[in-house]
């Protein structure tokens, strides 16, 4: 199964270094049935492309938590054995829950498919996305539309082994 790892900068640098992403069980995205209910597509490139979004707002809200963090978002595609991967039924359709999983334990970055981040030029957007997140989560239609705003730079792919430059460059 294919699932999107939220990080940072410095968070994948960690990874990067340590070998491996997470330590224990952690969260990730991936195309789960709740995901397809919302989502109303049959299309696995559609269903990818919006768990990877999932995360990508993840990844917004770890850098809330990292104020000296590039304000940059970063996503890990991996895969990893569907046993591996739990969801919880009783959240499938809950929005902020949307693709949310657990995977089990520590993936070794041999794994990873890609990294997807940030260009530097989103760095002003998604700046301003981190800081609306409180008043967005407390229904501030203009802050959320502050938010959503992070979501017009797509994030561009790297591959594995671009990760160094990457990490090199973005901290």
């Amino acid at each position: 199964m294919r699932v999107y790892v939220p990080l940072t900068l410095p968070g994948l640098a960690e990874a990067y270094k340590a070998g491996q992403l997470g330590a224990g069980p952690f969260a990730a995205y991936a195309v789960t049935p709740g995901l397809r209910e919302w989502y109303v597509s049959d299309d696995i490139e559609e269903l990818e492309y919006a768990a990877l979004s999932r995360a990508a707002l993840a990844s917004l809200r770890l850098l809330a938590a990292e104020p000296e963090a590039p304000r940059r978002r970063v996503v890990v595609a991996v895969d990893v054995a569907d046993r591996a991967v739990s969801a919880d039924p009783d959240r499938a359709l809950d929005p902020a829950a949307l693709g949310e999983v657990l995977v089990a334990g520590a993936v070794p970055m041999g794994k990873a498919a890609s990294v997807h981040a940030d260009a530097a030029d989103a760095e002003a957007d998604v700046t301003a996305a981190v800081e609306a997140l409180p008043a967005a989560d407390g229904g501030d239609g203009d802050a959320q539309f502050v938010v959503d705003g992070a979501e017009d730079h797509e994030l561009l792919w790297f591959a594995t082994q671009e990760i160094p430059n990457l990490v090199e460059r973005g901290t």
